[in-house]
């Protein structure tokens, strides 16, 4: 990955999460995470899309390790005695209203960053949760996403390279990921109380978070200085032209729909390119050995 597991890494002070005294909180964090891989499945959508067979084939993997993780979140919810609910608003629009409408966008907004977040939130609740064998469930869980947040970093960092307007676009949307993690800290304080020491330095983890994400966007090439560097108007024009070009997008695929339905205009998928992918040329046949 390009962050190291330090950098990702939110220090509590040795506050620990209780399943008993803590389970308001926890029953909060973990029906996020649930509806989050839940939502995660969407990758299938993009399993025809996928730009070669090496992306399909990790996209395949990646289907089946959410579906895993979907499981996983509900034995350790088992273990701590806490019943599924539906997920927070500003979770839903994350983790589906930011969902990705091209691959791009797909890699860059959902696989690196928002997976990106995920992790780190894993990571918390790996280092503060005072239940053995949930936390082991956990340290597997992250090993794969470990593997999402990376392949989406190298996708996205190779996409982007060259492509001016691409960067602004996916910058944009980051931002608006950005604003809807910082509010929903917010949200966070204001709907559960109490007296927690972990709950008291959620401000503190959502800022990390941020900035943890904001080094990601430096290193995959969508930033070239710090967001303080970066005036207000600045990052709101940038999420206007996101907005903008997805606003075009769309209503061009209104046109393109019915065209394509009728075999015109035909999106270019997988079928249609796989015969020139490198991993169909990489290791040719062996010529058949000669009968003894």
């Amino acid at each position: 990955m390009l962050l190291t597991r330090a950098e990702m890494t939110f220090d509590f002070g040795g506050a620990r999460l209780h399943p008993v005294g803590d389970r308001p909180l926890l029953a909060f964090l973990l029906n996020q995470f649930l509806y989050g891989e839940v939502a995660a499945n969407q990758i299938g959508e993009w399993l025809y899309e996928a730009p070669d067979l090496e992306s399909a084939r990790f996209l395949a993997r990646q289907a089946v390790e959410e579906l895993q993780h979907v499981d996983n979140f509900m034995r350790i919810m088992g273990f701590l005695n806490i019943e599924p609910r539906p997920a927070h608003p500003l979770v839903r629009f994350l983790v589906t209203g930011m969902k990705g409408a091209s691959w791009p966008e797909h890699v860059g907004l959902i696989m690196a960053a928002g997976e990106g977040m995920v992790l780190m939130a894993l990571y918390g609740l790996i280092d503060a949760l005072d239940h053995a064998e949930s936390v082991e469930i956990l340290k597997r869980a992250a090993r794969q996403e470990e593997r999402h947040v990376e392949f989406g970093e190298l996708q996205t960092a190779r996409i982007v390279q060259g492509r001016p307007a691409l960067q602004r676009r996916l910058l944009g949307l980051s931002l608006v990921s950005l604003w809807a993690t910082r509010r929903l800290s917010a949200a966070m304080a204001r709907r559960l109380r109490g007296d927690s020491p972990i709950l008291s330095q959620l401000p503190a983890f959502a800022r990390a978070v941020a900035d943890s994400h904001e080094l990601r966007l430096r290193r995959m090439g969508l930033l070239d200085r710090p967001l303080t560097a970066l005036p207000v108007s600045r990052q709101l024009l940038l999420v206007a032209e996101a907005y903008g070009g997805k606003a075009l997008a769309a209503l061009a695929s209104i046109v393109v729909r019915p065209l394509r339905a009728l075999g015109i205009l035909p999106r270019r998928r997988l079928t249609d390119t796989y015969l020139a992918d490198p991993g169909l040329r990489a290791a040719p046949p062996s010529p058949p050995s000669a009968a003894p």
